[in-house]
């Protein structure tokens, strides 16, 4: 099995373009608000570590949020919480598509949290600091300053782009990001 890992800058298009691959995903923001609505055992966590904040289960975003924003360490302690928990779902998919030819990771702290192994496919993709802006301020929930919190504990763009083997330039057009990744697919076959 070939893995595939998607790097790139926070809204640039990484779990749009791991879906177009056509292989199986394991998306680690979705499998995350999963845990939030659905793990006693991590919201136990979560309120021992920062009562503060965390008093309800389901954890609700807008208690990430503030805990986020009222100390940036808290980030930190979320992200040490909340990975045990992603990784072993990640294990659980990695043993149910252990006979597909290739799987997709989507996980934004892929080389942060050493989640990739050395023999995995790096592809970053690549996107205008505009663009994702642009999109960024669209989504529910955006928030600059959590925005720069999350950058502060990522590796450098530059350093994710030069680990990769495979550079796709999303302007977020269906057609130039879906022909390079044939292209990278014939490549890898």
């Amino acid at each position: 099995m070939k893995r595939i890992g998607i790097l790139g800058d926070i809204g640039s298009g990484k779990t749009y373009i791991a879906k177009c691959f056509g292989f199986p995903v394991f998306n680690a923001d979705f499998v995350v608000a999963k845990i939030y609505k659905n793990n006693k055992k991590v919201f136990q966590k979560l309120k021992k570590e920062l009562p503060d904040h965390f008093d309800t289960f389901p954890v609700k975003k807008k208690e990430i949020i503030d805990a986020i924003l009222s100390n940036e360490e808290n980030l930190k302690k979320i992200i040490k919480i909340v990975h045990y928990e992603v990784r072993k779902k990640m294990n659980v998919f990695l043993r149910k598509n252990k006979n597909k030819k290739i799987i997709v990771l989507d996980i934004p702290l892929l080389l942060e949290n050493k989640i990739n192994k050395e023999k995995d496919i790096l592809i970053f993709v690549e996107s205008k600091k505009s663009e994702i802006i642009r999109r960024l301020k669209k989504r529910k929930n955006f928030n600059i300053k959590i925005l720069k919190n999350f950058k502060k504990i990522q590796l450098p763009l530059v350093f994710k782009k030069k680990k990769s083997q495979f550079i796709i330039k999303n302007n977020f057009k269906k057609n130039s990001v879906r022909i390079r990744i044939k292209e990278i697919i014939k490549n890898l076959m």
